[in-house]
């Protein structure tokens, strides 16, 4: 298996293609608007929709460096990226799919790549390195949408992955 492959598989796995840690599109599987805008009292935490909202930044704006497009715009902090939570189901909704669609997008974008075009230098490093960095942000990130869950009690207490 080249190394093009091997991240893609590895891209899948951290998106919906569970392993042996769970990826998040089953993290966000049945999540409402009204859970996804819920935090602990008085914590210091960002809401499930505000951490979809910045996975979803993140991913638009290297999508668009990738493909050789000026993104349409630049957060002015990396918190102002966790903003922008909207109202309702719908609304919801659509932020889950617009995450689904870039994520399908910079598979497809990776997918056509050879793997000396995964490694040539992108910026400040290989494409392969800002991917792997991608895929270890959703993972980071999945894993705080997964305790918000647990601390809501939406998340199964035990779960079989196999």
């Amino acid at each position: 298996m080249g190394q093009t492959q091997e991240q893609l598989q590895r891209w899948d796995e951290c998106f919906d293609q569970e392993g042996w840690y769970p990826p998040l599109v089953p993290a966000l599987d049945g999540v409402t608007a009204e859970e996804a805008v819920w935090k602990p009292e008085g914590e210091a935490v960002n809401t499930i929709w505000e951490n979809v909202n910045h996975l979803l930044y993140y991913k638009e704006y290297y999508l668009q460096r990738m493909r050789g497009e000026e993104p349409d715009g630049k957060a002015s902090s990396n918190d102002e990226t966790f903003s922008n939570v909207e109202d309702g189901d719908e609304a919801w909704q659509k932020t889950v799919d617009r995450l689904k669609k870039a994520h399908g997008e910079i598979r497809s974008f990776l997918s056509g790549l050879s793997d000396s075009e995964l490694n040539a230098p992108f910026r400040d490093r290989p494409l392969s390195g800002l991917i792997h960095s991608l895929m270890m942000h959703d993972a980071y990130h999945t894993g705080q949408i997964i305790l918000l869950r647990k601390l809501r009690g939406s998340w199964p207490a035990s779960r079989s992955f196999e």
